[in-house]
């Protein structure tokens, strides 16, 4: 029994690593205990199945933090079912199958512990009070931590992780219906909507936002960058800056989700993964409905196939007219060829034609919204070109001795070289026609957690969900926008301020998300404001989110 209640303390030390909510990771303890008691009727071994089931929460909390940034939820459990565990078993052989031997060997322990370990047999009535009285510890310890509240602001955090996924059980959106969608930060009162703004210009520029996939400045971790690097991430005659991203390792299309529709995919908690499919039809104001409402074309490049997830049937519903995936661009662009790389030098050339020859097609303003897929990682494999980019290859392992972050960095000098060629390819083509760009990065790769380990750097929750933006214009006069470092942004405030760096007019719904910016700062999601929750219940009000069992999609 000491063994085993040694081997509980060390459980729980390593799952929670924090005295801030141990009191409810023990009850969840007790609760655990007590009811396997009723299984196996001796204290010994329903005590020591409860730990192997915590050191399994744990493990598998602790390998969803290490690729995504976040803690295992009540809510994650039907990802497993949704494309999740072949998605990291083909970006990530090696943690996965780590995962799955460390599976096995808890069956293993669990299976021991059933067919070997025996203790003196307890009563029934025992058995019963335990259970109650483990219940009304675990109701009490809950109340105490503070509800769901704390443990969704401290999701990033590396510690709580038993008692995080117990207080995600416990929470009653948890078990709600799977039909329809909620919002996790939402008031009871709507906020009345501002007035619409007026075009500050005459003019409408085409707009070219660009999502570079898991691109992030070396920077914020005090690593040098040479100067091809430099103008990409901090453009001289433009605005630049840190943008805070609700995600870490992967799911891109959160980003994306939140660019275009001003929200933050973390809002609508479970749903955050299946917003795609989920949502379509769902949300009645984005950037690219308001830029067709004024005059734009509309246009989707994507570095997928047509059939990856919903993304077809999505970006139709929320304004995006034409939508060009790898497999839709014309000759000479080779799909096959493509997907060996994913180089941005061959996707970026595809999309900037395309752009470029619905441009000598239609004289009207266009929008194109590129996304990119070069730096995803695993970056344990050299995708640049053999004897490309090696003196900065060497630069950067000059900088950090790691072969992963070296290979992240010249797949970046590759990207930063074809947009400073494609863009003086745009302007010299199309010299009358001003520009606004927009480039950002979705998420951090996973590869970043190496280098807060090699430069042991100190622990910081948010760092690991900063990427970047930079605006620039081309062929344009007006002075825009501003030059130099711009406030840090939420990725659900960068398409607002594009609307207002463009000059473009701002309806109600925009005007007011462009007055939270002073609220919520650089954050969103993870602001208190609570005219953000007032401006969400508006947008439920008005059926601007359609949060009903049935989304009333239009095709």
């Amino acid at each position: 029994m000491a063994l085993i209640i040694l081997i509980a303390l060390v459980v729980l030390w390593l799952a929670e690593r924090s005295v801030e909510h141990l009191t409810l990771a023990v009850a969840a303890l007790c609760l655990c205990t007590a009811l396997l008691l009723f299984v196996v009727a001796d204290l010994e071994r329903a005590m020591l199945l409860s730990s192997i089931l915590a050191a399994g929460i744990f493990g598998a909390s602790k390998v969803k933090y290490d690729h995504s940034g976040i803690k295992l939820t009540a809510t994650d459990l039907p990802l497993a079912f949704a494309g999740t565990v072949p998605f990291l078993l083909a970006q990530y052989p090696l943690a996965l199958t780590a995962a799955f031997a460390g599976s096995l060997a808890l069956m293993v322990a669990a299976v021991a512990t059933v067919l070997y370990v025996r203790g003196p047999p307890v009563s029934l009535e025992f058995q019963v009070l335990f259970f109650g009285l483990a219940s009304i510890g675990l109701l009490a310890a809950y109340r105490a931590s503070g509800g769901p509240v704390p443990f969704q602001r401290g999701a990033a955090l590396r510690r709580c992780f038993l008692s995080s996924f117990i207080a995600s059980l416990l929470n009653p959106l948890a078990w709600r219906p799977f039909g329809g969608l909620a919002l996790s930060d939402i008031a009871n009162d709507p906020l009345p909507l501002m007035a619409a703004v007026p075009a500050r210009r005459p003019d409408y520029p085409d707009i070219i936002v660009i999502q570079h996939e898991s691109i992030f400045d070396p920077r914020i971790f005090g690593l040098p960058v040479e100067p091809v690097v430099e103008e990409f991430l901090s453009p001289e005659n433009g605005l630049h800056g840190s943008l805070n991203v609700d995600i870490f390792g992967g799911g891109s299309w959160q980003s994306e989700f939140s660019l275009l529709t001003g929200l933050s995919s973390a809002s609508f908690g479970s749903n955050a993964y299946f917003l795609f499919k989920r949502g379509a039809g769902r949300f009645h104001s984005s950037l690219p409905k308001t830029l067709a409402a004024l005059g734009y074309r509309t246009m989707l490049t994507s570095s997928c196939r047509r059939s990856f997830l919903n993304y077809d049937r999505f970006y139709r519903s929320i304004g995006i007219d034409q939508r060009l995936f790898t497999d839709d661009f014309d000759p000479p662009f080779d799909v096959k060829r493509f997907e060996a790389t994913n180089s941005d030098a061959l996707f970026l050339g595809a999309a900037l034609d395309a752009h470029m020859k619905g441009i000598a097609d239609d004289a009207s303003p266009r929008f194109l919204y590129a996304l990119t897929n070069f730096n995803h990682g695993p970056h344990n494999r050299n995708l640049v070109a053999p004897n490309h980019f090696e003196s900065e290859r060497a630069f950067a392992a000059a900088s950090l001795p790691d072969a992963h972050y070296a290979e992240y960095y010249a797949r970046l000098v590759e990207t930063a070289v074809t947009w400073k060629k494609l863009k003086s390819e745009l302007s010299a083509r199309f010299p009358n026609r001003p520009t606004l760009i927009v480039h950002y990065g979705d998420h951090q790769p996973v590869m970043t957690r190496r280098i807060e380990r090699k430069l042991d750097l100190e622990q910081d929750a948010r760092r690991q969900f900063r990427t970047f933006y930079a605006i620039e214009t081309l062929n344009d006069f007006a002075d825009r926008i501003p030059c130099g470092r711009g406030r840090e942004l939420d990725i659900a405030f960068l398409g607002t301020v594009a609307l207002q760096h463009a000059g473009l007019p701002l309806d109600e719904i925009f005007a007011t998300r462009a007055s939270l910016l002073e609220h919520c700062g650089g954050a969103y999601f993870a602001s208190s404001s609570e005219r953000k929750r007032r401006f969400h219940r508006t947008l439920v009000d008005l059926g601007v989110i359609d949060v009903a069992p049935t989304a009333r999609y239009q095709r």
